[in-house]
């Protein structure tokens, strides 16, 4: 039973860094969480690089180790390393899926047409940031800019700041004394962007 439970730990402690990984791009990020044998499976990939990462770290510690000694590579020493490295990892790749800097590379190249963005929804908001119109199902239009908006267009919420009704006869009525107002997405049947002016 010993054995197990040792081996059970020498598992955890190897997969623990593709989690912490997978857990911060998560968690820094608009995407979806997706099931959790995907995740598992996500958390194996990210374990596999981080692994490698630390395995030429190692090697390159040892070889400088030969010239000028830090101490000695423990397991408490590759555990720690793995997890600054996964952290690292996972910044890193929840910085490319926000900013799109990768994909927009690679479709310049016509590798692919895809972005980074979990939707085109979030995608359109992000990159036009500027006063929308958001029509309700009421047939209502509400004018404002939007400091939030949903990362999905099926749940969530918009926050609009410093927001008016549009009359039927196109003039604005500002809401008076309200600085935000927050509007169920379900509630909208489509957004207008303006250009910046």
């Amino acid at each position: 039973m010993g054995s197990f439970s040792s081996d059970l730990i020498s598992i955890l402690e190897f997969l623990l860094p593709g989690f912490v990984a997978a857990w911060l791009f998560y968690s820094l990020t608009s995407y979806a969480k997706p099931s959790q044998f995907e995740r598992v499976i996500q958390a194996l990939i990210f374990t596999l690089f981080v692994q490698a990462i630390v395995a030429v770290l190692e090697v390159s510690a040892l070889s400088v180790g030969g010239f000028w000694s830090m101490g000695p590579w423990t397991e408490s020493l590759s555990l720690f390393t793995s997890i600054v490295v996964a952290t690292i990892f996972g910044v890193a790749f929840s910085y490319f899926a926000n900013n799109d800097q990768i994909h927009k590379y690679l479709r310049s190249k016509g590798l692919t047409r895809e972005t980074s963005f979990p939707s085109e929804w979030f995608g359109t908001f992000l990159k036009n940031v500027t006063f929308v119109v958001l029509h309700l199902k009421d047939e209502r239009r509400l004018f404002g800019l939007p400091i939030e908006w949903p990362s999905e267009p099926v749940k969530g919420h918009f926050v609009i700041a410093d927001p008016s009704w549009l009359l039927e006869d196109g003039s604005e009525q500002r809401v008076v004394g309200v600085s935000q107002i927050l509007i169920d997405v379900v509630d909208v049947k489509w957004v207008e962007f303006l250009e910046m002016t």
